[in-house]
């Protein structure tokens, strides 16, 4: 009788708490006593979608591992982006060296109007609408520091009683439906009584 054969028990990857997107990986070349010395040079931006977003460089022999490195530093240096009505609360201007970096405030399905690495990082950041201009150099590195302090600078802002009110209403709104579902969806399964229910 033949053995049965071991499986490997195939169980679901955890999702990821961050997306991660490599924006330049370099060649680093250092002249050291035995000759040169070639290393590689990663960076990466992480975000949640959510209001998190951040970016880290890291260097090593190897591009796995400096891509590694720079997730592990990016985690480190995570900052928390405040959004509005799924844009920025008010428009933001930064310079970093000879990278600048204007952003202003979006409605509603205009998109990321965005390019290269500001892009990404406004991407993992959670915004989904935003207009935005880059000056200066090409730089990636440079255009997503200046991104990073631009959205360190944004504040969230206040809300009038009316806003508030609409929108303790909309979540108040969600919470009904969301119940409203799942009652339907327990009756459908069997486990509530469809006494109280109409159809």
């Amino acid at each position: 009788m033949a053995k049965p054969q071991n499986r490997r028990s195939m169980s679901p990857r955890e999702p990821k708490e961050f997306e991660e997107e490599v924006l330049q990986i370099d060649r680093v070349t250092r002249v050291v006593a035995g000759g040169r010395r070639l290393r590689f040079r990663a960076t990466v931006v992480i975000g949640n979608r959510k209001g998190k977003v951040g970016i880290g460089l890291g260097k090593a022999g190897e591009v796995a591992i400096a891509i590694q490195k720079a997730i592990s530093k990016a985690k480190k240096n995570l900052i928390t982006v405040p959004t509005y009505k799924n844009t920025i609360p008010h428009p933001v201007d930064q310079k970093f060296k000879s990278a600048k970096v204007m952003m202003k405030p979006a409605s509603e399905g205009t998109g990321i109007i965005a390019g290269g690495a500001i892009r990404k990082i406004i991407d993992l950041a959670g915004v989904k609408n935003i207009l935005s201009k880059r000056f200066g150099t090409t730089n990636k590195i440079a255009n997503a520091k200046a991104t990073i302090m631009a959205l360190q600078k944004l504040k969230q802002p206040r809300l009038s009683a009316a806003d508030k009110a609409k929108e303790a209403l909309e979540a108040a709104d969600r919470s009904a439906v969301k119940t409203v579902t799942m009652t339907k969806e327990a009756v459908d399964a069997g486990a509530v009584p469809n006494e109280g229910m109409k159809s």
